[in-house]
């Protein structure tokens, strides 16, 4: 798993500038991370719902895997020397 992780940079790259930053203009992730922080950028009647909570899941994903793989290819390369 690890291994698999650490060696799919690639694919967790296009993944999060395809799907992670959806729809592009402004990109989806951003404002969904605004309204969680408290800058509700969407609706101000009504807080995050079930439907933007698996949002931020769906979008979120690839950075997250991208910055494991980053951390693991990093301290893997820092091992070596």
């Amino acid at each position: 798993m690890k291994e698999q992780l650490k060696n799919n940079w690639k694919l967790f790259l296009l993944a999060s500038f395809s799907l992670g930053l959806a729809p592009f203009n402004p990109p989806h992730i951003l404002g969904k991370i605004q309204w969680i922080l408290g800058g509700n950028a969407f609706s101000a009647e009504n807080g995050m719902q079930g439907q933007d909570w698996f949002d931020v899941l769906l979008h979120g994903t690839p950075w997250v895997l991208l910055l494991i793989s980053g951390m693991l290819n990093l301290f893997a390369s820092k091992k070596r020397h």
